[in-house]
């Protein structure tokens, strides 16, 4: 018998399936299959969480394969954008954190650096070294013939016809937009460019326009907030004594703002330039006017402000908010630090909270109440974040404004916070400044700020858009069913969005190619790309004109004179489309899954609309969060050479289903490597047995010797198919994989025990297991399955047929017999190792007939005592027993509750004497015993007196 070595085994695999080019798909009579999965971004290497994102889609691919379909699995590069750039700037800057990165975690050697110094230099050496190399070792099943990089000349044109045709139809726009803006690049940036804050959000302020005056000067200091209601409770304003403020002329009129704010402001479409520079000392003592109470008030040092969030410049509410009145009480606490300052101690005392609103369950200054409630009495007190959240979440549902807001008296401040905020924005007394919800860095380093900028954006906020893509969800399979929701609620908020950049790899922005669209927004539809990839590099790159796409895609109605050969390929297209499946990471629902959904209700017709998607979770390593940028990653090559792929692929397959985040640890892995090698070793034992049937037909089963333990076995088998196939059919790979394998071998474990392995019908049953097996096997662990299915059969699995369920192997009833045998064994484990006792007889007792007679009105009636009862009464010898029968009922119910009415059904029909008759040879070879069958009544022996406790299907049981 031969030794598992995965790495031979998988090499020969590997170097067939180039050599044949086993997975290039070609439209053909056949049911077409087109999956697809996010085509990586290569500024880094491969790891092994990208490759369960690939291994999940390729398993649904090889099983549709055997199903007869031809699948389409391709695969392609994204460089679009500036990540890639950034990586080789660092580079070539020589930062230690990326040279250690290269070098430490991707094996870079030093030559091999040099060339990475051009962006597609880079990209090309992660391509070919890492994603594709790591694909391929894998063993996945792509159509390399389609590859291309989303930088390719082909791949631009494509684009451009996508843009134009979206501007023509009025989803693109220009104007001005909050965008995402690298400080450093000085460019928009997107998600998919940042290092840190890719759940950011904008987040719109209104500037409070307190008017200040400063050396004679007067001046407005804006002050930003989210509740704008609030103004009429503003006591006082703070400032960080130490930061830098500055005068700038901004629009024309003199601002007290931070330095920082000033270049923010700047970026925002506003004129500003700088006049004075000074610190926030000079401004502290200094009093501001309320523009909508026109009451004037102190401004007071605090180190909590943050120069850099905002304008610098902070309003105080604290009857409403238990930051601002825990802060409060510290400033009335420290005359000292305001003496130091120049600000009157008895000043700051006589600040008093002014309450804004009511709000049931709290008194007249909620702020307080919240504080004192959860006996806080600091600011470095880590509840206090969560009391100011719940109290702003109260006052914002619930919350009523008093008296003195005139017509907004009354109202909640849900229902009236935005039409406030717009009434004294037209007076003047409020304007409106964006900041992220968190901050945001840049993967080149640099700090991400909220900028406005003249761009063209995507009009994804159009109501009869949404629509269309929300039509798109109902339309497609959402894998899990619970993410549907995801994807309309996507859909509702999301709002315009800017589409180009000023730099970077990608396609240029056809009428103004000073920019490039940015990643997010040329990755839509680059599906309807693979399907014609190939063919397009034998067209000239001048003639992908627009007229060439849109006959290509709509017709040839759709120009004048179609081009013949878009007219050729327009068929190849729509032999593969629609995608039936893509599987993405479920963080890109919130925009590229969404973006997708759009771009294809837009451009194609409802018939060539996604037709499902399935959403993956994410991986860790030895439970923490895998890294590229920290090293905290293993990398598919490394771990096929330690484990092989088959190891790789079923760990990570087994590990959790594809929407569930796995744990990727050194320790399991191993495991799995040890079950595969046992079950090699077991698979060649049956397949030397077979001898000289080995690759030939074997004999029928239908003229095989079988048993019954033979026949429970082939009909498990054919629950294991139908319980693969419906898992597949939902791309539930955990649960398929665990039933083929596991589950199998709980069966196989059973049967062992129960019979002579040498007999010819046990060998064709094993061999028939086997066979089965290893075809629901082939898509999760393509190499050991192929590899041992041709030495079983001479066919490699991937070429056999998907299993189908044999209906003639069907037999509940030979389950359920076997079933009780399994539990008597089970049962008399149990009573030998409690009383540790090495038996010479088993006693078995099976239940007297009259029993069995309850059991079967309780079967046919349902488990309904009172019923039951009913039924069994009527019989006269049954009425006789009376609280014998009445005890046995409730006994029976909840047996037939416990195991389902069907199962009581198929139990009618079983010999339960017949069976434990059939099996007592068996349980006296398991405990090396003579096995006693008796029944209940009749026992020729009862010395422990326990055949009265038989009942039907629980036998008693006495052990000498």
């Amino acid at each position: 018998m031969d030794e598992y070595d995965p790495q031979a085994v998988e090499e020969r695999w590997r170097e067939r399936w180039a050599e044949t080019g086993r997975y290039e798909a070609d439209p053909d009579d056949g049911e077409a299959t087109f999956l697809t999965v996010p085509y990586p971004y290569p500024s880094g290497g491969m790891h092994i969480g990208h490759a369960r994102t690939y291994t999940v889609p390729d398993v649904y691919a090889r099983y549709r394969r055997q199903q007869g379909d031809n699948v389409l699995f391709p695969m392609a590069w994204h460089v679009t954008g500036t990540p890639i750039i950034g990586a080789v700037e660092r580079l070539k800057k020589g930062e230690p954190e990326q040279l250690s990165v290269l070098r430490d975690t991707y094996n870079v050697d030093e030559e091999t650096l040099q060339e990475l110094e051009t962006p597609m230099g880079f990209a090309r050496h992660f391509i070919e070294e890492h994603y594709k190399r790591g694909m391929q070792s894998l063993g996945l099943s792509i159509d390399w013939r389609r590859e291309f990089t989303t930088n390719d000349e082909r791949y631009s044109k494509f684009i451009t016809w996508q843009y134009e045709t979206l501007r023509d139809r009025g989803r693109l726009q220009k104007g001005l937009h909050p965008v995402k803006y690298c400080t450093n690049e000085r460019q928009p940036v997107t998600t998919h460019d940042l290092l840190e804050g890719e759940e950011a959000e904008f987040q719109e302020y209104t500037l409070i326009r307190f008017g200040v005056e400063l050396d004679g000067e007067a001046a407005v200091a804006p002050m930003a907030t989210l509740r704008p209601e609030t103004v009429r409770g503003v006591t006082n304003a703070y400032v960080d004594p130490e930061a830098t403020y500055v005068l700038a002329d901004v629009d024309g009129e003199s601002w007290l703002v931070s330095e920082l704010a000033a270049e923010k402001l700047r970026l925002q479409a506003h004129e500003v330039a700088v006049r004075e520079t000074f610190p926030g000392e000079r401004v502290v003592g200094n009093r501001v006017t309320n523009p909508v109470t026109g009451d004037d008030v102190p401004v007071l040092p605090a180190g909590f402000v943050d120069e850099d969030n905002a304008t610098g410049v902070v309003m105080s509410v604290p009857a409403h908010s238990p930051d601002d009145y825990v802060a409060l009480q510290e400033a009335k606490a420290d005359d000292e630090r305001m003496r130091a300052y120049g600000v009157d101690p008895a000043e700051v005392a006589a600040i008093e909270p002014v309450p804004i609103l009511t709000i049931e369950g709290y008194g007249e200054i909620p702020a307080r109440d919240a504080v004192v409630s959860a006996g806080i009495e600091s600011s470095d007190d880590p509840a206090l974040e969560e009391v100011t959240r719940e109290l702003y979440n109260r006052e914002f549902h619930a919350g009523e404004l008093l008296d003195d807001y005139g017509e907004f008296a009354g109202e909640v401040v849900e229902d009236v916070r935005e039409r406030f905020r717009d009434h004294y924005r037209e007076t003047g007394a409020f304007g409106s400044m964006y900041e992220f919800s968190e901050d945001v860095v840049c993967r080149c380093g640099g700090a991400v700020e909220v900028a406005e900028q003249d761009t063209w954006f995507l009009t994804y906020n159009d109501p009869d858009w949404k629509e269309a893509a929300h039509e798109a969800v109902a339309r497609m399979d959402a894998i899990p069913e619970n993410t549907r929701g995801e994807y309309d609620h996507t859909i509702d908020w999301l709002n315009e969005w800017p589409c180009i950049r000023n730099y970077g790899l990608g396609t240029r922005l056809p009428w103004d190619t000073d920019f490039v669209i940015e990643p997010l927004s040329d990755s839509t539809i680059y599906m309807a790309y693979y399907t014609i990839a190939p063919r397009l590099q034998e067209i000239p790159v001048e003639d992908l004109d627009r007229e060439f796409f849109d006959a290509l895609f709509y017709g040839p109605g759709a120009v004048d004179d179609p081009d013949e050969r878009a007219l050729a390929l327009r068929e190849e297209w729509q032999y593969w489309y629609p995608v039936d499946y893509r599987f993405s990471a479920n963080d890109l629902i919130s925009n590229h899954l969404t973006f997708y959904l759009f771009h294809h209700a837009e451009l194609f017709d409802p018939e060539e609309w996604p037709r499902g998607i399935v959403i993956m979770g994410m991986g860790l390593l030895e439970g923490r969060k895998m890294s590229s940028s920290k090293g905290h990653v293993v990398l598919p090559g490394e771990a096929i050479d330690d484990y092989g792929a088959d190891t790789v692929r079923f760990f990570l397959l087994n590990a959790g289903e594809p929407w569930q985040d796995y744990d990727w640890r050194a320790d399991q892995v191993g495991s799995v490597r040890d079950q595969l090698e046992r079950f090699w070793n077991r698979a060649v034992e049956v397949i030397d047995d077979a001898g000289a049937d080995a690759g030939a037909e074997p004999v029928p089963l239908a003229d095989a010797d079988l048993e019954h333990v033979d026949r429970w076995l082939l009909s498990k088998l054919q629950t294991t198919v139908e319980e693969v196939t419906d898992a597949l059919e939902g791309a539930e790979t955990r649960a398929a994989s665990q039933a083929a394998f596991y589950g199998v071998e709980e069966h196989l474990r059973w049967y062992r025990r129960r019979t002579d392995l040498s007999r010819p019908g046990a060998k064709r049953v094993l061999r028939e297991v086997l066979e089965t097996r290893l075809r629901l096997l082939a898509p999760f662990v393509p190499f050991l399955a192929n590899e041992l299915h041709e030495r079983l059969t001479g066919t490699p699995a991937e070429d056999a047929p998907w299993p189908a369920v044999d209906g003639s192997f069907v037999s509940p009833r030979t389950e359920l017999e076997e079933a009780q045998i399994e539990r008597l064994t089970d049962d008399v484990h149990d009573i030998v190792d409690v009383t540790d006792t090495d038996p010479d007889v088993i006693r078995v007792y099976v239940a007297a007939d009259w029993k069995r007679d309850v059991f079967e009105a309780v079967a046919e009636v349902g488990p309904d005592v009172g019923a039951v009862m009913s039924e069994v009464m009527a019989d006269p010898d049954l009425r006789e027993r009376g609280n014998e029968v009445n005890d046995l009922v409730n006994q029976l119910v909840d047996v037939v509750r416990s195991r389902g009415e069907d199962v009581a059904a198929t139990l009618t029909d079983v010999d339960e004497y017949a069976v434990y008759e059939h099996a007592a040879d068996f349980l006296g070879r398991e405990f090396d015993a003579e096995v006693e069958l008796y029944v209940e009544g009749e026992a020729a022996y009862d010395p422990a007196d326990r055949a009265g406790n038989a009942i039907p299907f629980r036998p008693a049981i006495h052990i000498e």
